[in-house]
């Protein structure tokens, strides 16, 4: 055969197959036999192969998993990824819907609310990027800004189609969409069933079974496990260049037709309503036939369905008011407990947990539950032998929620809470209802999770530092306390399993470059009880360096937005604990330099210039790097924040700005180019 002969069946045999992919996984009515595929994908396998010079990005034989990858990398979402707001009490349903009809009104909209109901899937939430119609990227949730780049393993997946169709409706420029990758229930068992013949762990539940696959460094592990998506959302779309806008689409239900007519899977049971009585009967509908679904789901998704009125009602910064998750109870069930031992959490709290008889709870087999703390197991009065009903918290987490009365059994001795840590025999000690070992740093059992939120990604971002890698640190005694982390030699981890040269040297690069903290992030990192991200940002903001901080009282503490008498006094023994004060003055001694928060400039009359200001940048600059221009923003008592809504005070715009800008231009909103911004921060003097 001819390279030209070549050319033209390669483009034949691939638009065959993408034709069956798309009957197959979309519109689930395949034509095409399994053997009859498999000649067709071999023929193409084949040619390519003889004529590598032909294969393509988009080729339906890069599927297959490829070589090993050395981690992942994070990347920018297209638009924020937000949670939904949820509950299962019908009363807080009807308080979105009524807060919702209120909201638009007072928006001078009074077009009637017509909602999309659809299952809440229980799975890993995903954005997939096509650029041209061509698959280019895909990408976790993460923090909702952020996630991590899982390209090369989403594209085993046959159900994620590596080229758009291209039909009556034109394929966008840049399309970005949000959907969920799934291990439907038949392919969770076999894997299990699988991992057990192997002597491995098996998974707990589908939703850790696909979130666990989609991170194996290893694509040949991701293509080998029965991943499916369906895709519900548009993060962002970009005409192509030939059209003035692909055919309109100003709904909900519209996103989804367009979704499918591009060849993308979308769930088959969606449905419109008008009222809290149209949700409800849906939930009772799915919920009714939940057990005989293929896959796992954990309630119902309530979405406004026009697109503008979305727009009118906005979001906060965590979760859009237009949408609601409506969950279903927990399942429950009755089992024996067999013992319950004390387990080491990874800020020293002491959590009893019950040892069961296993039981099957909603598809998952479950032998172990939490009772949270040593007041619980008393308020719930369980023992060994006692029979419990279980159940899962949000379908994933097993919790003892009563114990069943058995009038003729005898029961065993009530539980008591050991006197010293199982993992170092350090004395424990009570706050409030938890029981703590405040041997935060040396503790083996909190280490390893101590370490590994250190190194996270809201931390000080050290990438190879995971779960795994901390627990062999400590196991090998390479690390006993934090410090020791930064003195770590890439020949030291040689002896570690997994570790090469070139995978050594880059874990103590990433420590080294971590060393040079800012103060915000290191805090977070600390692990300090009650202490997250934002607070430890405006602890940061407040205190500008760690000694302040550190020798706060309780009362200069809750000055803090956020922060009240208990996180006050968390923060504080925190602090006192002596052999925190050790790791901590061991941890600046050389090792680990602090950045200090820039002083919040301010004006003549005492006022920061940009205080109630938020700011969205989109596109590269070339002055300032992204982190620089926030720092300036927020010295001058400004907020960087993500997305543009009628309240933001500026959005600045670099080269190739996204879709961002345009929201701008649609909504008034002040734009600044970046010879703007910087007159503005020069006029301010927040800026060198």
């Amino acid at each position: 055969m001819s390279p030209e002969e070549a050319a033209t069946r390669v483009a034949s045999l691939r638009t065959e197959i993408r034709r069956h992919d798309y009957l197959y996984y979309v519109r689930d009515s395949p034509t095409l036999d399994d053997a009859a595929y498999d000649r067709l994908f071999e023929e193409l396998k084949q040619l390519e192969e003889t004529f590598p010079h032909l294969v393509t990005p988009d080729s339906p034989t890069l599927r297959v998993g490829g070589e090993l990858l050395e981690g992942f990398e994070s990347v920018q979402h297209t638009a924020p990824m937000l949670s939904l707001d949820s509950s299962q009490d019908e009363a807080a349903l009807r308080r979105f819907d009524d807060r919702l009809r209120k909201s638009l009104l007072k928006e001078g909209d009074s077009t009637p609310v017509e909602y999309v109901i659809d299952p809440k899937l229980d799975g890993l939430s995903v954005e997939l990027v096509y650029q041209d119609g061509v698959f280019l990227r895909a990408a976790t949730r993460g923090d909702g800004r952020k996630g991590e780049a899982i390209t090369e393993n989403v594209r085993t997946i046959a159900a994620v189609p590596l080229r758009l169709r291209n039909t009556d409706r034109p394929v966008p420029k840049l399309l970005a969409v949000r959907g969920e990758i799934i291990l439907q229930l038949a392919g969770f068992e076999k894997l299990n069933e699988s991992l057990v013949a192997a002597g491995k762990d098996p998974f707990a539940n589908p939703r850790n079974a696909a979130a666990g696959t989609m991170r194996q460094l290893d694509p040949q592990i991701t293509a080998s496990r029965p991943l499916d998506v369906y895709v519900y959302d548009i993060l962002a779309m970009e005409p192509a260049e030939e059209s003035a806008a692909p055919s309109e689409i100003t709904s909900q239900w519209q996103v989804l037709e367009a979704l499918r007519d591009w060849g993308l899977r979308v769930n088959d049971r969606p449905r419109r309503g008008t009222s809290v009585e149209d949700i409800l009967q849906y939930h009772r509908e799915i919920g009714a036939a939940r057990d005989d679904l293929p896959y796992e789901i954990d309630g119902i998704v309530i979405k406004l369905d026009a697109l503008t009125a979305r727009e009118r009602v906005g979001m906060t910064s965590r979760f859009p008011r237009w949408a609601y998750a409506f969950k279903f109870p927990p399942r429950q069930e009755a089992t024996r407990i067999e013992d319950i031992i004390a387990g080491v959490g990874r800020t020293g709290v002491i959590t009893p947990v019950a040892v069961l008889e296993p039981v099957l709870l909603g598809g998952v087999t479950v032998s172990r539950a939490t009772l949270h703390n040593r007041e619980e197991v008393a308020r719930k009065d369980v023992r060994p032998g006692d029979l419990v009903r279980v159940q899962r918290a949000g379908d994933v987490i097993p919790q003892v929620i009563e114990r069943v009365e058995e009038p003729d059994r005898d029961r065993g001795e009530p539980f008591r809470m050991p006197e010293t840590c199982p993992s170092c025999s350090t004395v424990l000690v009570e706050r409030g209802p938890f029981t703590v070992c405040p041997n935060s740093f040396e503790c083996p059992a909190q280490l390893a999770a101590r370490l590994t939120h250190f190194g996270s990604r809201n931390a000080l971002d050290i990438e190879g530092l995971g779960e795994e890698t901390a627990k062999a640190l400590i196991d090998q005694g390479l690390v006993r306390q934090l410090p020791q982390l930064f003195d770590l030699r890439p020949l030291q981890l040689l002896e570690l399993e997994g570790f090469a040269e070139k995978s050594a040297t880059n874990l103590v690069a990433a420590i080294a470059k971590a060393a040079h903290a800012e103060l915000p992030r290191f805090l977070f990192g600390l692990g300090i009880p009650e202490v997250g991200v934002t607070v430890a940002r405006e602890l940061a903001r407040h205190f500008r360096t760690l000694e302040a901080f550190r020798q706060a009282t309780d009362e200069e503490l809750q000055e803090i937005s956020g922060v009240g008498p208990r996180m006050a006094e968390e923060i504080r023994a925190f602090f006192d604990q002596a052999s925190n004060q050790k790791v901590l003055d061991e941890l600046l001694d050389g090792r680990l330099h602090l950045q200090a928060m820039p002083q919040t400039a301010e004006t003549a009359d005492g006022n920061a210039p940009f205080e109630a200001k938020t700011f969205v940048f989109t596109g590269g600059m070339e002055r300032f790097s992204r982190p620089q221009a926030a720092a300036a923003v927020e010295k001058g008592g400004g907020k960087v924040v993500s997305s543009v809504s009628r309240k933001t005070g500026y959005v600045v715009v670099g080269a190739d700005p996204g879709s961002k800008y345009k929201k701008a231009q649609d909504l008034g909103v002040e734009i600044l180019d970046e010879a703007a911004f910087l007159e503005l921060l020069t006029a301010h003097d927040l800026v060198s």
